[in-house]
């Protein structure tokens, strides 16, 4: 195949909770542009194995890790798993995340600390444990959320808080990386048909009349601007907070 039709030949991502929704559909897309690709699951190891599968019947090279994100350890050991099975590791997606919320004052402590060790801590161990190993034309891509930009209903205030944090961290990422040529950027989805936000779903019904183009999101869709900022044509690109989001926050 010819770099225009495989721009990421030769290079390992490593995507986790990949098993379903986004993170497999970006799983798909970076191993079609010829990643080897490393994916992490912790409840679905059906749906693991049969994204590598899908990838292998096609002609790629895929990984199933069992890796709960928001356990340092195993965060940082799918970190080296990765580049011990398939030689290395030059893309980082941190797409792993929980959505559980309510009022502020039923949350309860351990939902709250659940949701911070997947969404927050998971990232940064991810990200620190691979930038040990990455080199020049490194790639750091965060899945967020619109929700930063545009709380569209209730209940929802811990999810935002997590998702801001990341927004943040990346920020500051991008000047300490920026030197060593690693870009990091996010990714902001907006409602797209997931296991966690079904099209028709309770939360479409909300927020489906704020879709500029009228429809709910694809995963592939999302998919599409992860494996933009994978490639070579987004060397420039560095500290984004990208939407796709169907005009949700236009």
């Amino acid at each position: 195949m010819s770099d225009a039709t495989q721009p990421l030949a030769g290079r390992i991502a490593l995507v986790t909770g990949g098993s379903r929704s986004i993170g497999a559909a970006i799983a798909r897309r970076l191993a079609a542009e010829g990643a080897a690709v490393a994916i992490t699951y912790s409840a679905s190891p059906a749906k693991a194995h049969a994204v590598v599968r899908e990838i292998e019947a096609a002609g790629g090279r895929a990984i199933a890790i069992e890796a709960d994100a928001g356990k340092p350890e195993a965060a940082r050991a799918a970190v080296s798993t990765t580049v011990e099975t398939l030689g290395g590791i030059d893309i980082l997606v941190n797409n792993a995340g929980l959505g559980l919320g309510g009022p502020i004052e039923e949350i309860a402590f351990e939902t709250y600390e659940r949701m911070v060790a997947v969404n927050v801590t998971g990232v940064f161990v991810a990200t620190q444990e691979a930038v040990r190993h990455m080199k020049q034309g490194g790639r750091i891509i965060q899945i967020g959320s619109s929700m930063t930009r545009y709380a569209a209903f209730p209940t929802a205030s811990l999810y935002t808080l997590t998702k801001g944090a990341v927004t943040g961290f990346n920020r500051s990422l991008a000047r300490d990386l920026g030197p060593r040529g690693i870009t990091v950027n996010t990714v902001h989805p907006g409602p797209t048909d997931t296991d966690m936000n079904p099209d028709g779903g309770p939360v479409s019904k909300i927020v489906g009349p704020g879709m500029a183009v009228g429809r709910y999101g694809k995963p592939e869709e999302i998919a599409n601007v992860v494996a933009f900022l994978a490639g070579p044509g987004a060397a420039f690109v560095t500290g984004a907070d990208i939407l796709a989001d169907g005009g949700f926050t236009a």
